[in-house]
């Protein structure tokens, strides 16, 4: 038997435990993270397993593609709109945030192990930032769900803060190894990371995307191995430049994950797959490399520096960032204890090893035993801390699954299918009472093993799948009729006009929508807005009902057939100075 028929067998064995421990870990209240971990240390050599591994060099070079793969998959899943939501109080965690933490840590860590100030400083910029992959699995797969500004905020900053943790890391160990000056070399460090790392990443994406579009290939399940190309470019180059390859990766997802591309959806699955066997991977090979036994030894002293990183740290570097940005003390005190570390401080612990800086092992051993501690205690009780603070919020408005439209890559359209549940707006009403946005076209219904021909008289039952074909901008307003419960508010629409038929009737409107008008339920939007206007309707003549603009977008005859209905909150800044009419 060949060597390779072995390592195939027992990766195969590793990667299947590792998915069951992920079954599990909801049922056990543990991060997906600590059982990989687990399973790795019980593969390893203290454990039942016996596997000898104890090349940091290999561990290093897994660990830094595995989680340059799970920021990509983070990137492509994260919308412009959060970026633009956050950026500010994100990037200032992500940098400050991560310096106070490091320091405040570090000098912890030099008194509790009697070490060195600067050695101290070195453990403390290793577990200074927050982990991608923890925070993204926590977030993504706790069952929780809390409003956009602090999920985006949290993830956000467990994006970007690599490129500083990185950037003190290595700075400090060409401090105590290398002997080099503080100075304008630190300085030249960090432009270059995070510089060279953010403009590397927008224009790999950029390239990527219209690379991606134009290319006709042969085969289709090339396109999701082209975006991971790409994806590994940027970090590719970016690294080789001198600047932050995990910054760059993540951008690159950013552009490509907000851009219309072909074979969007199954690029976005072939992803997430490839993030969580990326996981697996990691964190089972980082488990391999600690020895359990070497953890007793620091048990009590990774202990306080645990606590000094929770509980004094991390507090003291976000209460003051994110009070000067509005937030309020429940927001800020979840933020501060999801401060997650995992897999980023694991893979940085390394860097001494490779240096060969004297203590290394002690800090090695410490900081995996501070990894395990924060991922165990604060991953497990998230929810319960959110729950306490009374930060959760109703699940969001999901399809159960989108398919595309594969033969044209070019079609400006999605078949979203949706499952009626219990408390859809949708159940218990004809079809023709949903106000579909004009334009939105439901193409089938499945009812158990029975096809239902989609007419305006059919009624819709909870179970019933909706196959629809819609336009992209359109996805929250239809999300909002077939998936969100009847007592949602119309806050969760998007901020833009929602076009309807003329034949809608006000009373659907506010069913489907939230949104009320000034009119009689049974009235159409063409009464409401012939009662409302002065004159003879014309397109573009707007009117309000209840607060609510409407507008004549489209006309057949004398008939009204388009209406554009925008709710209050929206048309402050943008209603027409051509309004005739209030009713």
């Amino acid at each position: 038997m060949f060597v390779i028929d072995q390592f195939i067998l027992l990766a195969a064995v590793l990667i299947l435990l590792g998915i069951i421990s992920s079954k599990v870990s909801a049922r056990l209240g543990l991060p997906v993270l600590v059982l990989f971990l687990l399973v790795g240390m019980l593969a390893g050599e203290d454990g039942p397993g016996g596997i000898i591994f104890n090349n940091a060099e290999t561990a290093h070079a897994l660990g830094t593609l595995a989680l340059a793969l799970i920021l990509f998959d983070g990137g492509l899943q994260t919308p412009f709109s959060s970026i633009k939501l956050v950026w500010k109080p994100a990037s200032a965690l992500a940098t400050l945030g991560v310096l106070v933490t490091a320091m405040v840590t570090g000098v912890a860590a030099a008194y509790i192990l009697n070490i060195p100030l600067l050695q101290g400083m070195l453990l403390g910029a290793i577990v200074g930032s927050t982990d991608a992959a923890a925070v993204f699995s926590l977030l993504r797969n706790a069952g929780i769900h809390i409003n956009k500004r602090l999920k985006s905020t949290l993830e956000i900053e467990s994006a970007s803060n690599d490129p500083m943790a990185i950037f003190l890391t290595v700075g400090l160990l060409e401090i105590l190894v290398n002997d080099m000056k503080p100075g304008t070399g630190l300085l030249m460090l960090f432009v270059s990371q995070m510089g060279i790392g953010a403009a590397v990443g927008l224009a790999v994406g950029w390239m990527s995307v219209n690379i991606i579009n134009r290319i006709h290939l042969v085969a289709t399940g090339l396109y999701p191995v082209m975006v991971a190309a790409c994806g590994l470019l940027s970090f590719g180059i970016a690294a080789n430049l001198d600047g932050s390859g995990f910054l760059a990766i993540f951008l690159t997802g950013v552009v490509i994950g907000n851009s219309r591309f072909v074979f969007q959806r199954s690029t976005f699955l072939f992803h997430d797959g490839l993030a969580w066997l990326s996981q697996i991977t990691m964190f089972v090979v980082l488990g391999l490399l600690i020895n359990p036994s070497s953890l007793l030894d620091v048990w009590f002293e990774g202990l306080l520096i645990a606590l000094v990183l929770t509980l004094v740290a991390r507090p003291l570097a976000v209460v003051p960032l994110l009070k000067l940005f509005g937030f309020n003390l429940r927001e800020i005190t979840l933020v501060s204890w999801v401060g997650l570390r995992g897999s980023v401080p694991i893979i940085l612990a390394i860097f001494p090893l490779i240096f060969g800086l004297p203590g290394a092992a002690l800090i090695f051993n410490v900081v995996f035993f501070v990894v395990l501690i924060s991922a165990t205690v604060q991953g497990s009780t998230l929810p319960l801390v959110a729950r306490k603070l009374g930060l959760t919020e109703p699940p969001p408005a999901t399809p159960a699954a989108t398919l595309e439209i594969t033969a044209l890559g070019k079609v400006d359209a999605d078949i979203v299918e949706y499952t009626l549940g219990e408390n859809s707006r949708a159940v218990e009403r004809r079809l023709s009472q949903a106000a579909l946005p004009d334009g939105t076209v439901v193409a089938m219904i499945t009812r158990n093993n029975q096809v239902i021909p989609p007419r305006g008289s059919t009624w819709l039952y909870a179970g019933d799948h909706l196959f629809i074909v819609l336009k992209p901008e359109t996805r929250s307003f239809v999300d909002s009729v077939f998936s969100a419960t009847a007592e949602a508010g119309r806050h969760e629409l998007p901020q833009t006009e929602l076009k309807l038929k003329g034949t809608t009737r006000v009373e659907d409107v506010l069913h489907s929508y939230g949104i009320a008008l000034a009119a009689a339920p049974e009235a159409t939007l063409d009464e409401v807005l012939r009662q409302a206007l002065a004159e003879k309707p014309q397109p573009d003549a707007t009117a309000e009902s209840g607060g609510v603009l409407l507008t004549v977008r489209d006309m057949v005859g004398p008939r009204i057939t388009t209406v554009g209905v925008l709710p209050p909150a929206l048309n402050v800044a943008q209603q027409p100075t051509s309004s005739i009419a209030q009713q």
